[in-house]
Parts: structure tokens; C-alpha cells; sequence
């Protein structure tokens, strides 16, 4: 993690504390499922479906369509098709041939690639219309900062769930 990063031969410090906390937010979530194997990391603790994996795994399907959001703009969805509500379900779990480490290691990547992405944007100023959803307003943009800061709430408030789920698995309390 790096705190400095020099662009156009300033120092872009609202970039780099963007990056450093979405830096600090993936660690606390990894810090989650730390000593666990992948039979306890893919348990369910409590009555929703939710497991340490899966949210690893949720987190980087997110991730990765924001970003691609910056770069290409919205991409429409069918909410009402059965197949989207499916493959949204399908991202918080472990589907035949994925692995715990395939997850990690694909956040890893994930993380990344955003750094590598964000760092050459020219500034934070670059935005798109969002897509047409149910809990997004019409007619609004996002610049990729608007991105950022959601993709912080996103890990943020998974981080708390991923939390009660570990305390709920082992007693282990990760973040305090």
C-alpha cells in the first residue's frame, strides 16, 4: 500500500487516501479469514446465506463492475430476468471448481488492477450516467470519485457483516 504517488508532478492526495482506505477496508475483511479453512470459511453462521467466502467473493464481483463502470460507462440489466437474480445469488457463493484460494486470489488481483486503474486516471472527475436500478436515482451520474467512495461503503459495511459471521463461527473478534 502506498500513501504518496506522484501525478503530473503533484501530489494527488485525494487518490491516494481514496486508495489507501479501500486498501485498509480489503484487509479488514481478509483479517476475517485469517486461520480458516475453506469448510469454515464457506460455513453459514446465521440465517441468511451469508459466508466469509462468499462475501470475499461478492466484493470482488463488485469491485470489478464498478470499475469497469468508470471505464466504459453503465451497463443495463434485466432485474425482472430469473437468470441476473440467479447469478446475483450465484456471487455470494462458492459455484463447482472455485476455491477459497481462486477467491483470494482473484480479490488480490482485483485490488490491484483498481490501484494500476485509478492511479492513471488524469483526475477523479471522470463520470457516466448509472445504469437504470431500483435504488438509483434517474438521470444521476457518478464521476469515478462518487465510485470510490461507494465501493468504500460497499466493503465497509460488508466488513461488519463478515465480522458477525466470524464471531458467530469461532468467538474470534476480528476488529475489536
Amino acid at each position: 500500500m502506498t500513501t504518496n504517488s506522484s501525478v503530473n508532478g503533484t501530489i494527488d492526495v485525494e487518490r491516494e487516501a481514496l486508495l489507501t482506505f479501500l486498501a485498509q477496508q480489503r484487509e479488514f475483511l481478509l483479517t476475517t479469514l485469517q486461520g480458516l479453512d475453506e469448510e469454515r470459511a464457506t460455513r453459514c453462521t446465521t440465517d441468511s446465506s451469508l459466508h466469509l467466502a462468499g462475501i470475499v467473493k461478492h466484493l470482488n464481483e463488485v469491485e470489478r463492475s464498478w470499475i469497469a463502470f468508470i471505464q466504459d460507462g453503465p451497463v443495463e440489466v434485466d432485474y425482472e430476468d430469473p437468470e441476473t437474480f440467479e447469478k446475483h445469488e450465484n456471487g455470494f457463493r462458492l459455484l463447482e471448481g472455485e476455491t477459497l484460494e481462486g477467491i483470494l486470489a482473484d480479490y488480490a488481483e482485483t485490488a490491484r488492477a483498481t490501484e494500476e486503474y485509478v492511479r492513471s486516471l488524469p483526475d477523479l472527475e471522470v463520470s457516466h450516467p448509472l445504469p437504470k436500478a431500483p435504488w438509483f436515482e434517474e438521470d444521476l451520474a457518478w464521476t469515478a470519485r462518487d465510485v470510490l467512495l461507494h465501493m468504500l461503503r460497499e466493503i465497509s459495511q460488508h466488513c461488519g457483516h463478515a465480522d458477525i459471521v466470524r464471531e458467530s463461527l469461532d468467538g474470534q473478534k476480528t476488529m475489536g
